[in-house]
């Protein structure tokens, strides 16, 4: 027992260990603890909004607008992901190098790219949110009433990208407890700040939506500045100076070249989710458009900690690399694929068993939890393979192949989940029932693709 205490001591102190040196067992649980509970805490956003804005007065149009608000924000998510790929690649490979100055200095120049684009994206949002939110298949009224919700959550945009970007460059040094701290201390400001500012308390007016939409845009702005301090200030192995961030064009253009199929790998994946909420909209209304909501805030809190357990491939297989150590990289992967099994299977079993409960806590509408509990159970069938998919597809990142992913995604989501949940929804009259086979489905073809590739090592050959 002591021995388990001390690793888990460990795990959550933020020492700098050698990832290419220890034993990988010990690698993997090393990254992946702090990894797993960082991604869970960014879950915990939506879901705590969606708790308190479930209990509005017009809670239909509440969980819907917060629903597809996240739908759209998932382009700017994917960007960020898209530019923390690059700088997660970059930094791995350095630090593996043993050159943590450069890994520094690539690190500088992927928060002055990445801030150049999301501050345009995030005007656009805050200009047309309404429109945004009738062009997802909100009704008027619903759109008119979570147009302000929908402004401040695009508005706040950079803050996004900064709070996704500066974990990525911390998991790529194999410091993932300050990626961890940041969501902590972020989710703790927005739980605390929700029910006064949806609810008012005192001085504080209720502000309802718009009240969850600042508490999160405050808790989420919190994060950032703690991650600053330890990117600027604190004695870190990553730390920025302010010459650094003088354009280097040598070094933009290999961030460019890693960044573009990684953003168009998770644009794809995210396009792909916003056209199936759209359809469960559509053929379903208000309710089916809820529930669906509801069960994929919920697959994403315990999908996130998966992922975070799969971002240890990635920083394993940059830093291993830039030791020109490719089996103990390989070998690093498949540790991971294990464990992310067991970790899914157990999910695939909670929501085949505790689905009503769990939607339950969101909502008491029995229409609403009907249509979520139906999604829940339908999508946890292809979890177990969508565990595999994500450590797959997080090495290839790792490496610095963003390619192979983004085409796998392209024929996994738009040749045929899109097409598919369009024949089972409209074609066969299965209605939203037809969208969520579709998503196990294509999740399944997704992996089997990944996993071939993977053993094909094209990979091992990049550089960066």
């Amino acid at each position: 027992m002591t021995k388990y205490i001390e690793f888990l001591k460990k795990a959550f102190s933020g020492e700098e260990t050698d990832f290419t040196k220890v034993n990988i067992r010990s690698a993997v649980l090393l990254l992946a603890i702090p990894m797993m509970l960082e991604m869970a805490m960014e879950s915990v956003f939506a879901l705590v909004d969606l708790y308190f804005v479930g209990h509005l007065k017009e809670s239909g149009f509440a969980i819907q607008t917060v629903g597809l608000t996240e739908s759209v924000l998932s382009i700017m998510y994917s960007i960020a992901i898209g530019m923390s790929m690059a700088a997660t690649a970059l930094v791995a490979r350095r630090i593996g190098e043993k050159n943590p100055e450069q890994a520094s200095r690539s690190a500088a120049q992927v928060l002055l790219v990445s801030f150049a684009i999301t501050f345009v994206l995030s005007l656009l949002g805050v200009i047309f949110a309404e429109e945004i939110l009738i062009l997802m298949g909100s009704k008027p009224e619903a759109a008119a009433y979570g147009k302000n919700f929908t402004r401040i959550m695009m508005g706040s945009s950079t803050i996004i990208m900064l709070l996704f970007l500066i974990n990525g460059i911390f998991r790529g040094a194999g410091n993932a407890m300050i990626a961890m701290k940041s969501l902590w201390i972020a989710n703790i400001a927005n739980i605390f700040l929700c029910p006064f500012l949806i609810k008012g308390l005192g001085p504080v007016p209720a502000l309802g939506l718009t009240g969850a939409a600042l508490a999160t845009t405050i808790g989420r702005s919190i994060g950032v500045i703690y991650q600053l301090y330890h990117l600027l200030v604190a004695d870190t192995q990553i730390r920025i100076k302010l010459p650094y961030f003088k354009p280097n064009y040598g070094l933009i253009k290999s961030i460019i070249k890693i960044a573009t199929p990684g953003i168009f790998q998770f644009v794809i994946a995210s396009c792909s989710w916003i056209f199936l909420a759209e359809l469960v909209a559509t053929t379903g209304g208000e309710n089916a458009s809820a529930g669906y909501q509801t069960a994929l805030r919920l697959m994403m809190f315990f999908m996130l900690p998966a992922w975070g357990l799969s971002n240890a491939a990635s920083t394993l297989v940059g830093q291993n690399m830039g030791a020109n150590e490719m089996l103990r990289a390989e070998q690093s992967v498949m540790k991971t694929v294990k464990y992310n099994v067991i970790f899914m299977l157990i999910v695939s079993l909670i929501f085949l068993f505790m689905g009503n409960f769990l939607v339950g806590f969101f909502t008491q509408e029995t229409a609403i939890k009907d249509f979520a509990k139906n999604a829940l159970q339908i999508m946890s069938i292809g979890f177990i393979f969508y565990g595999i998919g994500m450590v797959m597809i997080n090495a290839f990142n790792g490496a610095g192949d963003t390619w192979t992913p983004t085409w796998v995604n392209l024929f996994g989501f738009w040749l045929f989940q899109i097409p598919l949940a369009y024949f089972l929804s409209k074609y066969l009259d299965m209605g939203p029932k037809g969208v969520f086979i579709s998503i196990p489905a294509a999740e399944t073809l997704i992996t089997i693709v990944a996993f071939v590739l993977f053993k094909k090592g094209k990979w091992k050959t990049i550089k960066v």
